[in-house]
């Protein structure tokens, strides 16, 4: 039986990898990489660095494949249903390269930015690959340090206060509006800077873009006063790169409470 290690590689520091994750990595023969084009070739390189920092040259495959298009332009109800179709071309990739690429008796991996429980659709795949029935294998999972977690570490904080929840979504959620009942919210995958429709209250941000690699870009401070900052430093990098990765949370104070 084939079987597949789906490893959580943290937010870019190869010194994020846990132990069980460098375990998983040397027992491994063949890792499936899935190029997202030139513009984001160093992601590639980090996980390159990543294998290079954790076990012997030569003793593994690198097979990569290019990453399916999304159709980012949609939205509404025509939001889910594109996600649907990105994910199954990327089944079908995902299924022609375990049968293809990988022996009967060998081990193969997928390295997962992050946690691969978090905003991160591999196990998801998997399941469908299976349900397909074409090629059988079995899987398991290596957690890893989130952006979360890593956005945290770095500001020094905490994402919950003493008996208070914090609640984890997305930009295009909190466009709709900030939580009810809830005052600490970790936001990802916004691409738009909705953090700017909050402005006006009284609310702290701690924002980090390339969490965990050389490129990391770090703010935080009252969101009136920081939010300008991080547009200037948000569109650099945008422009310098081709392409950003950005996490924050946003901390409300009680009325009558300021931060």
């Amino acid at each position: 039986m084939r079987k597949i290690h789906v490893i959580g590689i943290g937010a870019g520091d190869p010194d994020q990898l846990t132990l069980q994750a460098v375990k998983a990595l040397r027992s491994t023969d063949v890792f499936f990489i899935l190029d997202k084009g030139e513009v984001k070739s160093d992601l590639v390189q980090l996980r390159r660095d990543i294998l290079d920092a954790h076990i012997p040259e030569g003793t593994y495959r690198l097979v990569e494949a290019r990453d399916p298009e999304r159709n980012r332009s949609a939205g509404g109800a025509a939001y889910s249903p594109a996600v649907g179709d990105w994910r199954s071309a990327r089944a079908g990739i995902y299924e022609r390269l375990i049968a293809e690429e990988l022996g009967e008796d060998e081990s193969g991996a997928f390295l997962v930015w992050g946690d691969p429980a978090l905003y991160d659709s591999t196990l998801g795949i998997l399941d469908e690959v299976l349900g397909r029935g074409a090629v059988t294998f079995e899987y398991d999972v290596v957690p890893g340090i989130s952006s979360v977690s890593a956005l945290v570490a770095r500001h020094r904080t905490g994402l919950n206060r003493v008996a208070r929840p914090v609640q984890i979504t997305t930009g295009r959620r909190l466009a709709e509006g900030f939580p009810e009942d809830v005052d600490d919210v970790v936001v990802m995958l916004d691409a738009h800077q909705v953090f700017r429709q909050y402005a006006d209250e009284d609310i702290d941000i701690y924002w980090g873009a390339y969490i965990g690699t050389p490129d990391e870009i770090l703010a935080s401070g009252p969101l009136a006063s920081t939010a300008p900052r991080i547009e200037r430093l948000r569109a650099e990098a945008r422009e310098r790169k081709g392409w950003i990765m950005d996490t924050y949370l946003l901390r409300r104070h009680p009325r009558g409470q300021g931060g």
